[in-house]
């Protein structure tokens, strides 16, 4: 999404930091309204709907949703957004799709580019009435239980999906990248796909782990995303867990990214 920025004149340093305060929090409106209505017609189309058909329309929607949602903080100024690249992964084979998760806004980057794409959540996000409910119609797949994940994650990549699957699991709690975990090779594996590598760029601590979620970053964010390697399905799972980890590590080790605040959390 490689939109211009809105450029304004230079302002006060006291307005400008109104200006600054007001787009984020507009921002994060947005996104809330956008949850809002999604989740009071999601609820009762999940019941409604068969299966293939409200996968369809949940995943169309939030990927149609998300790339309104960037367009609009880009269009008032509060985001730069490089993304484009992606696009070469529409309409390819089943595969994995794998980034590292400097923010929380990395899953909107990815689904705004690539509609139909299966994705790995918390189950406590999936169970809650109000954020799980566009989730579930779409048939994201919950992460509560390794087997049960496993399973689902490889029937969805049999139907043709791609999956968007965190290698670290969580946001990055050290530079370059995390511990990248054993379920980006056993589901990899066992489906038998490739794993794609994607690397996501940052100029902003926003939404990093341990950033408040109201606290003020300064702006223009620049996002962008580039393509990496892509992994062959792996025979033995350790292996490849060591050798994606290195290859992230050496890959990111001159990225533009962000310090981690904190590594006393675990949620994502």
């Amino acid at each position: 999404m490689n939109d211009d920025v809105i450029r304004a004149a230079p302002m006060p340093g006291r307005l400008r930091t109104a200006w600054d305060a007001a787009r984020v929090y507009f921002g994060l409106g947005v996104l809330g309204v956008l949850g809002f209505l999604w989740s009071l017609l999601a609820v009762p189309l999940y019941y409604l709907l068969p299966r293939r058909l409200g996968q369809a329309l949940g995943r169309g929607l939030i990927h149609h949703a998300f790339r309104f949602y960037l367009r609009t903080l880009a269009a008032i100024g509060a985001c730069r957004f490089d993304l484009s690249a992606l696009d070469a992964l529409r309409g390819q084979a089943p595969m994995i799709i794998a980034p590292n998760h400097p923010t929380l806004i990395d899953a909107v980057l990815v689904i705004s580019r690539l509609p139909g794409l299966a994705c790995i959540m918390k189950a406590s996000i999936l169970d809650n009435p109000s954020l799980g409910a566009g989730a579930r119609l779409a048939r994201y797949i919950r992460n509560d239980s390794l087997r049960n994940m496993i399973n689902l994650a490889v029937a969805d990549l049999h139907e043709g999906h791609h999956l968007l699957l965190f290698p670290e699991g969580t946001r990055s709690t050290r530079l370059p990248i995390g511990a990248v975990r054993g379920s980006v090779g056993l589901i990899a594996k066992q489906a038998q796909v490739p794993v794609q590598t994607v690397f996501i760029e940052t100029d902003s601590p926003f939404l990093a782990k341990g950033w408040p979620l109201f606290r003020r970053p300064l702006l223009p964010i620049t996002y962008r995303l580039r393509l990496g390697r892509r992994f062959d399905a792996p025979q033995d799972v350790q292996t490849f867990v060591a050798e994606l980890e290195a290859y992230f590590r050496c890959a990111l080790a001159d990225a533009c990214l962000p310090a981690p605040l904190t590594s006393t959390q675990d949620d994502d």
